[in-house]
């Protein structure tokens, strides 16, 4: 399979701007992060980005994939679209807004969504539910974290 270039670089902008966007709407929000009660497992603040990247990073490989396939993917794109927009959402109720439980709801929602494209991916391309895979685990653990810190505070 030949890549195609111009696709892969806009498969990888998309969630990588998406990221970049709420990381820089919520950089002032951080500063109370800091201040909060954090629940065991709470990695130290330097890795979320790096995470959050990389899974952008896979997040775009995978639907490339999708969209490359020559299969039918528009409705797993579309559901790809949804959860990039619901996870932009969650950091700004999450980090700006302090909604602890609010974001979390929100989370499980994103969460039920990131299952459902990798469902859809997994149809289309085995390789392109694979990628999300590691996504599905982090909001899981996210997750976590999130209820921890309403209950903590």
């Amino acid at each position: 399979m030949k890549i195609q270039w111009k696709k892969l670089i806009a498969c990888l902008a998309i969630p990588l701007a998406v990221g970049g966007l709420s990381a820089l709407l919520t950089r002032s929000g951080m500063e109370s992060f800091e201040t909060i009660n954090k629940p065991p497992l709470s990695p130290p603040s330097w890795l979320f980005p790096v995470v959050w990247t990389i899974l952008f990073v896979l997040m775009g490989i995978a639907s490339y994939l999708v969209a490359v396939s020559g299969k039918p993917g528009r409705t797993a794109l579309t559901v790809y679209g949804v959860q990039l927009f619901f996870n932009f959402l969650w950091s700004i109720l999450f980090f700006n807004l302090s909604q602890y439980l609010f974001a979390f709801v929100w989370l499980v929602i994103l969460w039920i969504l990131i299952l459902i494209t990798t469902v859809l991916f997994y149809r289309i391309s085995k390789p392109a539910g694979y990628f999300m895979l590691p996504y599905l685990l982090w909001v899981a653990f996210a997750g976590y974290l999130n209820f921890a810190i309403y209950l903590l505070n």
